[in-house]
Formats: C-alpha cells, structure tokens, sequence
C-alpha cells in the first residue's frame, strides 16, 4: 500500500465491528480486516468508498481498487441467493470512480429473511483487502455515519 487512504462509509447506518458480521468468512477477516455497517431500512444509493478503478462489480458487491488499496463492499449476507433481484448496478466494471461515486441502489428493508436455505442479512461489511487480519481500527464503530463520512484509514 502506499500512503494512508480514507475509506468512507459507502452507506448511511450504525457502524459496528466486523466480529458481530454474520457470516464467519467476514467475522474472522478472512477476506480482510474492515468493519460492517447496519444500513437504514429504505431504497438508497450504496457510493464508492475510496477513488480508483471498478475492479469488480455484481449487484450484491463491488471491489474498488486506488491508490494500491482494495476495497470490497458487500451488500448483505447470502445475498448472491437473490441473483440480482432488488439491487441495480450504477457503476461499469473497469471505470474510474471518485470517491462518493453511485455504485448500487438496493432497498435493505425489503430483502427476504431467506433465500436458497440459507438465513439473508442486510449487514454491509466494508473489507480492506489484501490487508493483515486484525489491521484495521475506527473510531466510527457504535456510531451512526452517513455515506462519505470516514469510516477508518489506511496505515
């Protein structure tokens, strides 16, 4: 990585730690370290969280890559069941993207409790990766944001 980068909230909702994520491939960071966001029920823009270029894009997540850093945002647990449904893609995989930048609009109030047998969240983990496990500390975590406030900062 190079210098540090902020990392904004790509949604408005409570910030809490990624240990209380549901789905223990983010909880033990085995993607990377982060934090989740409990999003605010309602139909909303998702933004991007850092500058850089689209790397990835699929109506449940996208991977936005600036300034050497990765960043993956997840919108929900087990959502990839839902196959698109409920979500519209702003953003075009391979683009640059300013920090803020529409990505997803997606409606967390409205998801099924379940889809193809397993338990749906809403929770949005936001995963710095590429990153030592355990690398990632905020002050936002209990707190409330709304997208573009800073969520934690690159070392």
């Amino acid at each position: 990585m190079s210098g540090a980068v902020q990392v904004l909230a790509p949604c408005p909702g409570r910030v809490v730690a990624m240990s209380d994520v549901p789905d223990p491939v983010f909880a033990e960071e085995m993607v990377g370290p982060g934090v989740a966001i409990e999003p605010e029920p309602g139909r909303t823009t998702v933004v991007s969280p850092i500058a850089g270029k689209v790397v990835k894009v699929l109506p449940h997540a996208f991977v936005v890559l600036g300034d050497g850093v990765g960043v993956l945002v997840h919108l929900g647990i087990n959502t990839v069941r839902l196959e698109g449904e409920g979500f519209e893609i702003l953003a075009t995989q391979g683009s640059e993207v300013a920090a803020g930048d529409p990505m997803i609009t997606w409606d967390p109030s409205s998801l099924p409790p379940r889809a193809g047998g397993q338990d749906v969240s809403p929770i949005v983990p936001v995963v710095l990766m590429d990153a030592p496990k355990g690398s990632v500390a905020s002050d936002a975590i209990g707190g409330s944001v709304a997208a573009g406030d800073v969520l934690f900062a690159t070392a």
